[in-house]
């Protein structure tokens, strides 16, 4: 019996003395890993500029005292540059952007009291925008409205000469942006112009004569922000 109460006596000895060590192991703080860096949603806001490029299509309408008819599809390349300012105000993004594109849009038309013997070939060999656009932000992608002025070169050719002309009209369209960077996003959008009227004099057309190209455009593009 003295032997049990030896052993018992020693075990509790043994705990009294890690009893100190066990409790300041509890008061020890539990490790815990550092934070995560706090999420940025997308900002929108700033100056940007880039480049564009697509595809154009549609037809001219032609009117004089003697005929009234539209043109073949005109239809080509366009490509070009990108300035613009966004300012972000919670989900909304309003801007403003303007662009301007060499173009290679061109299509005929053929009529004898117009034309001649020969067909009227209407071309636009530039295209430019000042829009305003309306972005609904979903974080890094933008969905937007936009519209505006519309601009072009037109150039009217017949089998006597032709016409160069400065066009003035409007254009409305709409299309996506992602960011895939804080600084770089791409795009994609569609665009529906019509880009004004333009004369050809009747040493041309034979008679004066009023073009009025309409047009759609696809493009992508690249914008880099600043």
């Amino acid at each position: 019996m003295t032997h049990v109460i030896r052993i018992v006596s020693l075990w509790i000895i043994a705990l009294a003395m890690t009893a100190p060590s066990f409790a300041a192991d509890l008061r020890r703080p539990i490790y815990k890993a550092p934070p995560l860096p706090a999420y940025v949603p997308y900002n929108w806001s700033g100056i940007y500029v880039g480049a564009n490029g697509g595809y154009g299509w549609g037809k001219a309408h032609v009117t004089n005292s003697l005929a009234d008819f539209t043109t073949n599809s005109q239809y080509g390349w366009l490509a070009g540059v990108t300035v613009g300012y966004n300012i972000q105000t919670g989900v909304w993004v309003w801007g403003l952007e303007g662009d301007i594109d060499y173009a290679f849009i061109k299509g005929n038309g053929s009529n004898v009291a117009t034309c001649g013997a020969a067909s009227c070939e209407v071309k636009n060999t530039w295209v430019g925008t000042a829009r305003g656009r309306v972005g609904y932000a979903m974080d890094r992608w933008l969905p937007y409205i936009t519209g505006g002025a519309a601009f072009s070169g037109a150039k009217i050719s017949t089998s006597t000469g032709s016409n160069t002309r400065t066009t003035t009209g409007w254009t409305a369209g709409g299309g996506i942006e992602y960011g895939i960077s804080r600084d770089w996003s791409v795009k994609a959008e569609y665009l529906y112009a019509d880009l004004g009227k333009a004369t050809c004099d009747a040493g041309v057309c034979g008679v004066e004569t009023t073009f009025r190209p309409r047009i759609n455009m696809v493009r992508a593009g690249v914008n880099v922000r600043f």
